[in-house]
């Protein structure tokens, strides 16, 4: 995909959005907030519905032919050539324990597939930006991912054990028996870290577009491979049953192998 495959327009508009957040989000860091329970029983803030309302806004006035698609606030015009994916505070649960592992995620798909991803970390002012084409860079360096190839030596990382179910939880156990060590409760920073290349896996189970289709151009575009625990390419689905983020495909064959073995 070549520069010309999007708009350079969309590119400042992201950047825009992630600086728009980072001002609603740092006043309200490590502050008493009320915590609402969602549906799904997962929490939010007032600081995550500022936020996603600030760039929804900015979307509908800079183009209103796109689409939108939100935690927060669902879906707007979805069968849009160019859709927004936004996830104000991926890691709501670090955000309200003042933990750092949380991010700013926003995606633009151009007929479903992620052409464009941010992850922000509006504290420490971290910046990973991926573009479809072109290498990621963090705060406008390129990175790559780690080049581990042995499972022994691999890093691994999920967001929250308790989204496997009972299968998938043994699946993972077989994986992480045969690594160097494993982490948790990371979310979106996770993904970072990985096409930073300190994290050489990230596996997660039950997540949802907005958590994943950010991530997906910055993992890419620093060397890695992803897909679903079976190897297949992720789609675009609302909801995704099982995800696999890989540093190179030595590894991901590797961990393809033990998930399935």
């Amino acid at each position: 995909m070549t520069e010309s495959t999007y708009s350079q327009d969309y590119l400042e508009l992201a950047n825009a959005m992630a600086d728009a957040v980072r001002g609603i989000v740092c006043p309200y860091f490590r502050q008493r907030l009320a915590v609402d329970a969602k549906a799904d029983s997962s929490p939010v803030t007032i600081a995550d519905r500022e936020a996603e309302t600030a760039m929804r806004k900015m979307i509908i006035e800079a183009f209103p032919e796109h689409g939108i698609r939100g935690e927060e606030f669902g879906v707007y015009q979805p069968e849009a050539e160019w859709v927004w994916v936004l996830d104000p505070i991926d890691g709501t649960k670090s955000f309200i324990s003042g933990s750092l592992a949380f991010g700013t995620q926003i995606a633009l798909l151009h007929n479903g597939v992620p052409v464009l991803g941010i992850i922000d970390q509006p504290i420490t002012c971290e910046r990973w930006l991926g573009k479809a084409g072109f290498p990621t860079v963090l705060n406008g360096e390129p990175i790559r991912t780690s080049d581990t190839r042995g499972m022994e030596q691999a890093i691994v990382y999920t967001s929250a054990l308790e989204q496997f179910d009972a299968v998938r939880h043994r699946r993972f156990a077989a994986l992480t028996s045969k690594a160097r060590f494993t982490r948790m409760s990371h979310d979106g920073y996770a993904a970072g870290l990985l096409a930073l290349g300190g994290v050489d896996l990230l596996l997660e189970s039950n997540v949802f577009d907005y958590d994943i289709m950010p991530q997906m151009p910055i993992v890419l575009g620093a060397g890695g491979v992803v897909s679903d625990w079976q190897g297949r390419p992720l789609g675009n689905e609302r909801s995704f049953e099982t995800v696999l983020m890989a540093a190179n495909r030595d590894l991901h064959r590797a961990a393809l192998e033990l998930l399935n073995g």
